[in-house]
């Protein structure tokens, strides 16, 4: 008999604990009804990948034989992967917090068979969790219609929370106006960032502040982009040697970070970065789009074309160990006058050290054209001694949502910087998903070496993957995308749709003991937003009011977040701001050559969240397009805000006093 059934799981987290001697479970109904007929409570673990508490726990305790032992005598155990089952991970986070007033991974929650949960924690050394484990088995045993009571308590209060409906209102020029002071008051004015450490990459506020700044002229929202675009990019956040954003950082400086390097960080923040260069035209910008993307392509492409989910923040059981350095490291590379000059360059040797170590960090670029050429082969060296090192393990699940925000920001990326490759990125990662996770039931979760996971994609996998294809739409001119993203948001109306516009994580009649519906815009677009900001696109780029109307329906139901704490709401801010734009369609009628200086004006020209579309007129697939000839045989650019149109213009110079205004 098998004890342990994570051996064949596709998720590689689970799969890190099949060695051990708990009996542990998949997240499954065998596994609560297992927990009904012996009688006992269930003991749920999750965590993921990347997370380094999570593996010390797993060494210290699940790997020890006596806590397995009072594991699986006195309970069933579940492991779960939250970046599998999201949706698993926001109702028992829910009751974590509103237990424990706090959260976090590892997340150990004790539930009964049916799935309520009736005491909540994080992270517990082993001996506390001993402990813990007898002081439960102890009251289900002595005390369990108490327990049970307290259950049905905890849980009937969260269906209620997600139950309730949301008071839709309009998000109107003035609400915006509020959102920026709200946020811009949190601002770092000598760091960047919002909030004191440990600071987390705000992309989605970012964005939001840039279409606030198209939209209104704000030099304060502009300035606070541009001071925290410059310090992430310059600190120890962002990798100096080989591109790519760790998760956060632990200081107020972005010195120091938590080494994990998370797909969806990095698709988010290349797409602000490609946006804050077309704003200002800063080089540094344009670096790091390109050095991010490569970071992608380079160390997070799978054999199946998408991405994998993270790098972890270990080393052979220590955090950071791939890229802290020493003077005498540098040295070791460059040589002694090298080194020194590389320690000064990096802030190697000077601030707070990590275990008598550094993180590279570049105050400024070398301006000198001598200092360029040495940086420039430096930092060849440096990462190829760095490659030289033991690495950290990568978690290869393909994760629909968070491939489609890389596809967006590969297609988006190479529309504006005319890289084709980046489109080809994208094409590859989009073809496979539509082939693989979705069929005609719906859309999967996650994929590991190709084989589908068990779980069905949530809200924000078909609002995320829409959009890519979206941009990828955009990007090749091909109706094939466009159409497909428009299935995805058929079904996702069909099944995710709440009764006041907004929308729910999961489809009904799921497993879970409540439907979850999350509003908050936090590490990543949540569902609600996400699918919004879909809608709208393809409403827009199809030529649908339905779905134009339907996006602007879940903007208004989130709304109050949006009003209470607009930094926890900003993908839906940043759609907001696009509506309160138009959103901007340009759409450029190819009869030939002198359709490229119309082509460079539109895709230098930051448009605040629009939309850009270029083919021959009523090219098949692209509705934007039909019935927009070129004008007297000349090409020509038709600008919208919104469904309202102006004439064709066929100059650049026309183009770019329009989109000026």
């Amino acid at each position: 008999m098998v004890s342990n059934r994570l051996g064949e799981a596709t998720s590689p987290y689970l799969r890190q604990h099949a060695h051990q001697p708990v009996h542990w479970w998949p997240w499954s109904a065998e596994a609560f009804e297992r927990a009904r007929l012996r009688g006992v409570p269930v003991f749920l673990s999750i965590g993921y990948s990347a997370c380094h508490w999570c593996h010390v726990m797993a060494h210290e305790s699940f790997d020890d034989p006596v806590v397995a032992a009072a594991l699986n005598d006195g309970f069933v155990a579940i492991k779960v992967d939250r970046e599998e089952r999201p949706d698993v991970d926001a109702v028992y986070m829910d009751a974590t917090q509103a237990t424990t007033g706090s959260g976090g991974w590892p997340m150990t929650v004790f539930l009964t068979a049916d799935g309520e949960p009736f005491h909540c924690g994080t992270y517990y050394p082993r001996s506390q969790l001993l402990g813990l484990l007898a002081a439960v088995r102890q009251a289900w045993v002595g005390r369990r219609a108490e327990v049970l009571g307290s259950a049905a308590h905890l849980a009937n209060a969260l269906r209620s929370s997600y139950a309730a409906p949301a008071v839709p209102a309009a998000v109107d020029p003035a609400a915006l106006e509020r959102a920026a002071t709200s946020a811009l008051s949190d601002l770092d004015p000598v760091r960047g960032g919002f909030g004191s450490a440990p600071k987390f990459p705000p992309a989605m506020v970012l964005e939001a502040l840039l279409r606030h700044t198209r939209r209104t002229g704000s030099v304060a929202a502009a300035a606070a982009v541009d001071l925290t675009c410059t310090a992430m990019a310059r600190g120890g956040l962002n990798d100096q040697l080989d591109g790519g954003f760790a998760r956060y950082a632990v200081d107020a400086a972005w010195r120091v970070p938590h080494f994990e390097k998370m797909l969806y960080d990095n698709a988010l923040l290349a797409r602000v970065y490609l946006h804050w260069w077309q704003v200002g035209a800063d080089p540094l910008g344009l670096r790091v789009v390109r050095e991010t993307l490569d970071f992608l392509l380079a160390r997070m492409l799978t054999p199946e074309g998408c991405f994998a989910a993270a790098l972890d923040a270990d080393t052979e059981g220590t955090e950071g160990a791939t890229y802290l350095w020493t003077p005498g490291q540098l040295e070791d590379v460059l040589g002694v006058p090298g080194g020194a000059r590389a320690a000064q360059l990096l802030g190697v040797g000077t601030g707070a050290a990590v275990d008598g170590a550094w993180t590279l960090t570049l105050a400024e670029d070398p301006q000198d054209l001598d200092d360029a050429q040495w940086w420039a082969q430096a930092r060849v060296r440096l990462a190829k001694a760095r490659a030289a090192r033991p690495q950290p393990e990568r978690d290869d699940k393909v994760v629909t949502a968070w491939n489609g925000l890389a596809i967006a920001a590969f297609a988006d990326a190479g529309l504006v910087l005319g890289e084709p490759r980046y489109v080809a990125a994208a094409t590859r990662a989009a073809d496979f998903l539509l082939a693989h996770h979705l069929s005609d039931a719906g859309l999967r979760r996650s994929s590991l070496g190709g084989i589908v996971g068990p779980a069905w994609g949530v809200a924000e996998d078909y609002g995320s993957l829409a959009e890519g294809l979206l941009s990828l739409h955009q990007a090749t001119g091909d109706g094939r995308w466009l159409a497909a993203a428009g299935g995805l948001l058929d079904h996702a109306l069909a099944a995710f749709s709440a009764p006041d516009g907004g929308f729910f994580d999961t489809a009904g009649g799921g497993d879970l003991f409540a439907r979850p519906r999350s509003v908050t815009d936090n590490a990543e677009p949540c569902g609600q937003s996400s699918l919004a900001t879909a809608l709208v696109g393809y409403g827009l780029l199809a030529g649908s009011t339905t779905h134009l109307d339907a996006g602007s329906a879940a903007l208004a139901a989130g709304a109050g977040l949006l009003a209470r704490a607009p930094r926890f709401a900003g993908w839906a801010w940043a759609l907001a701001e696009a509506l309160a734009t138009g959103p901007v369609q340009v759409v450029i009628s190819d009869c030939g050559p002198d359709a490229e200086a119309l082509w460079e004006v539109a895709t230098s020209t930051y448009l605040g969240g629009g939309y850009l579309v270029r083919g021959a007129a009523d090219a098949p697939g692209v509705p934007l397009l039909s019935g927009r000839p070129g004008v007297s045989g000349a090409s020509a650019a038709y600008r919208c805000r919104g469904t309202v149109c102006d004439l064709p213009v066929t100059s650049s110079a026309e183009l770019a006093a329009a989109l000026r205004g």
